[in-house]
């Protein structure tokens, strides 16, 4: 038995980290919404293990955690890869052992690069579509999957899914954005094991964050200098995090929405 609590962080960098300007950002900030769970865990005394397709993604994150005192380890993993999630895991179970808390924090750019009057489905690409799908549901699917059945033999742990407001319900994608509908998926994913583990001790939630993140890459575009402080924190939504993992089982948390002051919340459901 560990002595200290294991946090795995699946998507623990941000796609903008290496915008210009992220070395001169707050810690907390410079890696995203991950980043900045993988330092809020690991202050609270938590192992930290961080998962990305490359090492080398996240070698300043983890050296940035283990600088605080914490304790991190890097292991590679491909989401799209049956075989490299089983390896990952495998690994963390060698290592660290059985997992307390996943948070599952992957992302994904794909279709925002098309151009302004491509909104529409027909021009996504089928190798948008994969990708999508994979950050979305088969990915997510391969994960959980890798510690349900330890944290169902001990009787204890959590399963964490960070979102966006699209998996409230499909909407036409706007010029700029990712394809976001299957995020819906996500969302019943997580319902779906809220219905089934949280009878054997798993709390499941899925958490919207409903809003830009700071980022260097939001603070570039002359949309985020407009928002200013409305801009997410991403050790604001950390300490979310923190929080529901730390509830009462008596009053457990499904889903929760994170909205910045003087925004629109996005409700529209199906």
């Amino acid at each position: 038995m560990p002595l200290q609590p294991i946090a795995v962080i699946v998507g623990a960098t941000s796609k903008w980290q290496h915008a210009d300007g992220s070395d001169t950002l707050p810690l907390e900030v410079r890696w995203g919404v991950g980043g900045a769970i993988a330092q809020r865990f690991a202050k609270s005394g938590f192992q930290i293990v961080v998962t990305t397709r490359r090492a080398q993604n996240a070698a300043e994150l983890c050296a940035a955690v283990t600088d605080m005192g914490g304790s991190c380890r890097v292991v590679e993993m491909d989401l799209g890869s049956e075989d490299s999630v089983a390896a990952a895991f495998n690994s963390i179970r060698e290592q660290e052992g059985e997992p307390d808390a996943l948070i599952y924090n992957a992302g994904h750019v794909a279709a925002r690069h098309l151009p302004a009057g491509q909104e529409l489905l027909e021009y996504v690409s089928i190798s948008d579509f994969d990708v999508a799908q994979t950050v979305s549901c088969r990915g997510p699917f391969l994960v959980v999957n890798q510690v349900l059945p330890g944290m169902r033999k001990r009787g204890s742990g959590a399963i964490f899914f960070t979102n966006n407001a699209s998996c409230l319900r499909g909407r036409k994608r706007r010029f700029g954005e990712s394809l976001y509908y299957p995020r819906t998926q996500l969302r019943a994913l997580a319902q779906v094991l809220t219905d089934e583990y949280t009878e054997h001790g798993i709390h499941v939630a899925n958490v919207i964050v409903d809003g830009q993140i700071d980022s260097p890459g939001t603070r570039a575009l002359s949309s985020g200098e407009d928002k200013g402080a409305n801009l997410v924190s991403p050790a604001a939504v950390a300490d979310g995090f923190h929080y529901l993992y730390h509830q009462d089982p008596s009053c457990w948390t499904h889903e929760i929405q994170f909205t910045p002051k003087g925004s629109s919340v996005s409700n529209e459901q199906f």
